[in-house]
């Protein structure tokens, strides 16, 4: 079957329908099931347009072809939606979860998410994630009836689970929360809606999971060669990728390098796609689910690379890590951009006079307090953080 050509909904698909609803009744849409409404929710949202100038690996100002945090989770949603059309689940839903992952993620990417949650490290800390729920239950102020976007249990389940189970079906936190605990955000949202921190996620927010990372591995080389910061000799050493170029260059020899770079992009994606669909259509037919649920009470995640692709994409990783995310020139500019956010937190929190209007009402308790100036932070695209600094401060790096 064509990875293009999509199959009748699944039993265990996520159905509008039989959607578990909003916190908050709405009349329904005449023309929109709620996972469309969702998605358009988020298309319309504040912090979705932030993310255009919301750093991904590369400062906005260092050229206009790197990815943003937009462009970044457009892509997941392109394919997180071949994903669930082959697959047979609701495509809407796995859309909205991957355009909406990356919405707490504040300037500067993860250097940024560094310094504000050095900044919250005796109050809790800061969690990119419970951010984005955060955002779209709260600090997102569009509607008369309600703050946040009073999105579907489905919707929101997915964004906090994005990574999968946060706790054990005792409550106790597992996984990367195990050292520190559930985020305060998501700890306190989930006392007003059970998310059910326990379970597996649906399969189209796990497909929006492992959407992010398939875009990751492909869209970072493209953008590590366009920089410099590795050769195309260098990356043709990695497995997978070697074997791909090698494909190319028997079939296309003496191909310019965009258009063999490009090639490598597009063959990258397509074999990891066509390798999800067949492992998570084996793991399915071997768990046998009925319905929505059986997917989230299953013990493991049912969309999954195979094991020799896994490895693949560990290699992948293993090579970007060292070469790009952790490259000098990378990490100059993230300790600079790391430098601002903590220095605008430390102006805002001596001169909280300082904040816009709508920001301007502070709570009495320094934990709260401390957490309201983040929110403001976390919001700011990676040039009003370089224009706020500028504005206070004597010295602003170039973050070149």
């Amino acid at each position: 079957m064509s990875i293009d050509s999509g199959r009748e909904r699944a039993a265990y698909a996520a159905h509008p329908a039989h959607s578990r609803g909003r916190r908050f009744a709405e009349p329904a849409s005449p023309t929109r099931n709620l996972f469309r409404r969702d998605c358009d929710r988020i298309i319309h949202a504040t912090a979705f347009r932030r993310l255009k100038h919301k750093t991904q690996v590369f400062v906005y100002h260092e050229g206009d072809h790197y990815r943003t945090r937009l462009t970044h989770s457009l892509e997941v949603a392109q394919i997180a939606r071949s994903l669930a059309r082959a697959l047979g689940v609701d495509e809407d839903l796995a859309e909205c979860l991957a355009l909406a992952h990356d919405l707490g993620h504040p300037p500067f990417g993860h250097a940024g998410e560094r310094a504000l949650d050095h900044c919250l490290a005796e109050s809790g800390g800061f969690d990119h994630n419970a951010q984005t729920l955060r955002i779209v239950t709260a600090l997102e102020r569009r509607y008369p009836d309600f703050d946040g976007l009073n999105l579907t249990w489905e919707t929101l389940e997915g964004l906090v689970k994005h990574n999968g189970p946060l706790t054990d079906r005792a409550g106790t936190p597992v996984g990367r929360y195990a050292a520190r605990g559930v985020p305060v955000a998501i700890r306190d949202y989930n006392a007003i809606q059970d998310l059910a921190l326990w379970s597996f996620p649906s399969l189209e927010a796990q497909i929006a999971a492992i959407a992010d990372d398939i875009a990751y591995d492909a869209h970072d080389i493209d953008d590590g060669l366009r920089a410099g910061l590795f050769a195309p000799q260098d990356v043709a050493e990695v497995p997978l990728i070697a074997d791909i170029l090698a494909g190319i260059d028997q079939r296309h020899p003496g191909l310019d390098p965009s258009r063999r770079v490009h090639e490598l992009v597009r063959l990258l994606i397509t074999r990891m796609i066509e390798d999800v669909i067949a492992e998570t259509d084996r793991r399915v037919a071997a768990l046998r689910p009925a319905s929505a649920d059986d997917i989230r009470a299953a013990g493991a995640a049912c969309v999954a690379f195979s094991p020799a692709l896994a490895a693949a994409d560990a290699g992948i990783k293993g090579f970007l890590y060292p070469q790009m995310y952790r490259h000098p020139r990378v990490m100059r500019i993230m300790d600079d951009a790391e430098a601002v956010v903590r220095d605008l937190f430390a102006h805002y929190s001596k001169y909280p006079a300082t904040l816009p209007e709508e920001w301007a009402a502070l709570p009495r308790e320094d934990a709260a307090r401390a957490r309201h100036i983040v929110n403001f932070i976390a919001g700011m695209t990676d040039r009003f953080a370089l224009i706020e600094h500028a504005r206070y401060f004597d010295s602003t790096p170039d973050l070149r």
